[in-house]
């Protein structure tokens, strides 16, 4: 299926038969094991013995002959009828070729391309959520001048499936949570005597950072998905462009009355929260160490003083307006495929849980710095 011959400064390769994807392991056995000196100058490739040729035949003989001019040998096809001349002009377009070689470059290349294409879109993804910003800043200073323009039906819709129906799952989240910090610590710190230390252990950290921080994870998971999906849904059955057809401003309409919902409810269910996680702690507390309830709270006044808990309240608006844009932007981004919305949903969960953590441990730094 594959004769070759070599003189003294040309070699002639004659392909025979069936050059088609079913035997495309075999041809490539063949094409490889064609070993050319050094010093051949000219490889004529004769196609008149050629009987069938496909795309993957064409991809192989194209994938040789381009092994062959970079190893600088000069390569030209006889009796190319014209039907193969445009597949393999075709298929040569796509620059098929290259070799073991060229893929192990292009294993590399292809790394910092994705790497390179990620950066890019994150730099997208953030012009992105400050458009959205900017445009929902635009829609609030709009009711602000007008309140009848506010979608008070909306924002309680929103309130009560994202923060009512939320409480019974973040309470039980963060009373578990807070009895198993509680009985680490105790374990951990009777060790060393301090065992009464757990109670300033639990209120600061419940307090500062865990409460807030185990609500907007709860928050992106849950509500953020649920946003993305929403509006990906109307994005795939083209609502939001009969919306604009029409008058309405999607941003106005769609975004603002969430974001709303979710500034509000954020803050009062991390409250929540916090109760429950101290509640639990305490409660672990009493059976793991026999401290009374009267002790725990008298113990926890001491450690604990009001500015460590405005600290992790103020948290969660900024945390809740981010969870908001990433989420409205994902599902701003979805296309007209159930793939897509999939895609976009997972991804706005993500990219929310990891911005939130972001901006938890800047907001740790600044307090830090200012000795908070």
């Amino acid at each position: 299926m594959l004769d070759w011959e070599v003189s003294e400064a040309s070699a002639r390769i004659a392909p025979r038969g069936q050059w088609t994807v079913a035997l495309a392991s075999r041809l490539d056995r063949l094409a490889a094991s064609v070993a050319l000196p050094r010093d051949i100058k000219t490889v004529v490739i004769d196609m008149g013995g050629v009987e069938d040729l496909d795309t993957a035949g064409a991809w192989l003989l194209t994938r040789t002959s381009g092994e062959w001019r970079a190893r600088g040998h000069e390569v030209a096809f006889e009796h190319l009828s014209d039907k193969y001349r445009v597949l393999l002009d075709e298929v040569g377009g796509h620059d098929l070729g290259g070799g073991v070689a060229a893929d192990k470059d292009g294993r590399a290349l292809a790394l910092v391309a994705d790497t390179g294409h990620s950066v890019i879109e994150a730099g997208r993804d953030l012009a992105r959520v400050t458009g959205i910003l900017g445009a929902t800043v635009g829609a609030f200073l709009r009711v602000l001048a007008n309140p009848s323009r506010l979608r008070v039906t909306s924002i309680v819709h929103h309130l009560e499936h994202i923060g009512l129906r939320a409480v019974g799952i973040i309470a039980l989240m963060s009373f578990l949570i807070g009895g198993i910090i509680a009985q680490q610590g105790a374990f951990q710190l009777a060790k060393f005597g301090a065992d009464l230390f757990v109670v300033d252990l639990v209120g600061i950290l419940v307090l500062r950072e865990l409460g807030v921080l185990l609500t907007a994870i709860m928050f992106a998971g849950r509500s953020g998905s649920a946003f993305t999906a929403e509006l990906g849904a109307m994005k795939m059955r083209e609502e939001i462009d009969a919306m604009r057809i029409i008058g309405l401003d999607p941003v106005e309409t769609l975004i603002l009355p969430r974001l709303i919902a979710l500034v509000i409810a954020l803050p009062i269910l991390t409250f929540i929260s916090d109760i429950m996680c101290l509640a639990g702690a305490g409660m672990l507390l009493q059976f793991y160490m026999d401290m009374q309830p009267d002790i725990y709270i008298s113990r926890l006044r001491e450690s604990v003083s009001d500015h460590t808990f405005m600290v992790g309240m103020s948290k969660a608006p900024f945390m809740a307006l981010v969870i908001g844009l990433i989420s409205c932007v994902e599902g701003l981004k979805v296309e007209g495929s159930a793939e897509s919305l999939g895609l976009r949903t997972t991804s706005a969960v993500v990219k929310s849980i990891f911005i939130v953590i972001v901006l938890d441990g800047l907001f740790a730094i600044f307090y830090s710095a200012m000795d908070w």
